[in-house]
């Protein structure tokens, strides 16, 4: 069963298999072809399986099959900015890009700092029916940066982690009782790393190409300061710190050293950090405007050595839908943010796999296995017993990234008309088919 838009649906109690796809899981050490049955929406087994009674089958030759493939820094915009995004039309984007589940982060209308904000996005997503939705909730009450939130009651309500991403922690000593609090429930910390002080009203990458184009620059040491602080009080505290969005050669050093120094800390880094540069803001086109900002080529190559050697962890997105009419602003006054959910998958393939540098088992560690051993949330594998949550890959489809066909309500992608392959051909959430697209099979 399918809709115009290619979802489709099946039941969670019924019989699945997938048959002859290369099946790639790294928590297992399995990188071959085989076959993967799904039975009450969990994995049965992964091996030969023969030709057993489905009620769905999906044929997988010549398609790469992976754990679920897990965002874990997306903005869905629910509660309060339904204009930019709903989480029903957030969670189908993932869906359709690979993704079966996301992390939201709290930075809605009311913030997420209340049991009941938690509880009305998880029935949000529940209702919406395709990629799971992890609430995070805010380390700071109303996201003001001035008294703790209520962590206890948010996590017992069923948020992941803490964050007030889009805003930084402005002090140190409250960063540090955030630490500490958050060590009760061995939950992760993500820090938006930004000093106010030297990063306020800049539009760009302080450098070079801002001075030629006469823009208000922000410069590395805005997001290298506050990295290190939280290195510091993590290492103090001892508990988990996840950076988000780094951006910065600088960053990435100073996280290779705590890690060399066994500091509870991890990072992600988003497809556009990873691939573009400043030089991308010349025609001015608000699309290419983010937090952080695309930054100077040196950066660049540093963001990939470190993804390359561990340093940073993940790769996310940070999905941040806004309106066509927001992003059309003139450059200095649009709002930040891009969106990403359904170019993931391509952009990841044609820069790290076809490129040769990083093979199946290297991807799915940074899109499915880190996220989920950071969040502390089910999936990263296809282990018996395991969540039904599966990405099939076709690593040869060639597309190209049109914003009008999105399902997210978002258009704002720095990557429009670029020339992609590797696509999601099917999605499964608890062994529900969600997204299915069978164009060319």
């Amino acid at each position: 069963m399918s809709d115009r838009a290619g979802f489709a649906r099946g039941e969670k109690g019924s019989r699945l298999l997938i048959r002859a796809g290369r099946v790639v899981d790294p928590a297992q050490g399995l990188d071959r072809v085989c076959d993967v049955l799904v039975e009450g929406g969990r994995i049965a087994r992964v091996g030969e399986v023969g030709d057993v009674p489905a009620e769905v089958r999906i044929d997988a030759r010549g398609l790469v099959v992976t754990p679920g493939w897990i965002d874990m820094h997306v903005h869905l915009r629910e509660p309060g900015f339904e204009e930019k995004e709903t989480i029903r039309t957030g969670a189908a984007a993932a869906a359709a890009g690979g993704i079966t589940a996301v992390a939201c982060m709290p930075n809605t209308s009311p913030p997420i700092d209340t049991e009941a904000t938690v509880e009305y996005v998880l029935l949000q997503a529940e209702r919406a029916g395709f990629a799971r939705v992890y609430p995070v909730g805010t380390i700071t009450r109303g996201r003001a940066g001035e008294t703790l939130s209520e962590m206890g009651r948010l996590r017992r309500a069923g948020a992941v982690a803490f964050s007030d991403d889009g805003a930084p922690v402005p002090t140190a000593g409250l960063m540090r009782r955030a630490l500490e609090y958050a060590r009760m429930f061995d939950a992760p910390i993500i820090s938006h790393c930004e000093d106010k002080t030297l990063c306020e009203g800049g539009a760009m990458h302080e450098g070079g190409v801002s001075m030629r184009l006469g823009l208000p620059g922000i410069p590395s040491s805005g997001e290298d300061v506050m990295v290190q602080r939280d290195i510091d009080l993590a290492r103090v505290t001892g508990g988990r710190l996840h950076i988000a969005h780094v951006s910065t050669a600088g960053a990435v050093e100073a996280l290779r050293r705590a890690k060399a120094l066994g500091v509870r800390v991890t990072a992600e880094a988003t497809p556009h950090h990873l691939t573009l540069t400043d030089a991308c803001v010349e025609g001015y086109d608000a699309n290419f405007k983010m937090y952080p900002p695309l930054r100077a080529p040196a950066d660049i190559a540093a963001l990939r050595e470190g993804l390359l050697d561990g340093t940073i962890d993940a790769v996310a997105t940070d999905h941040a839908p806004h309106t066509i009419q927001e992003k059309e602003a003139q450059f200095a006054d649009a709002p930040v943010g891009v969106v990403g959910l359904e170019t993931l998958l391509g952009i990841v393939c044609e820069e790290f796999l076809h490129a040769g540098l990083l093979d199946w088992t290297g991807i799915v560690r940074r899109v499915s296995c880190a996220p989920a051993r950071i969040l502390g949330v089910p999936g990263g594998t296809l282990a018996s017993g395991s969540p039904a949550d599966v990405t099939v890959i076709d690593p040869e489809a060639a597309w190209v990234v049109d914003p009008a066909a999105f399902r997210s309500m978002g258009r704002n992608t720095p990557f429009a008309g670029r020339r992609l392959r590797g696509r999601a051909v099917v999605t499964l959430v608890g062994g529900r088919v969600v997204y299915r697209d069978d164009r060319g099979r």
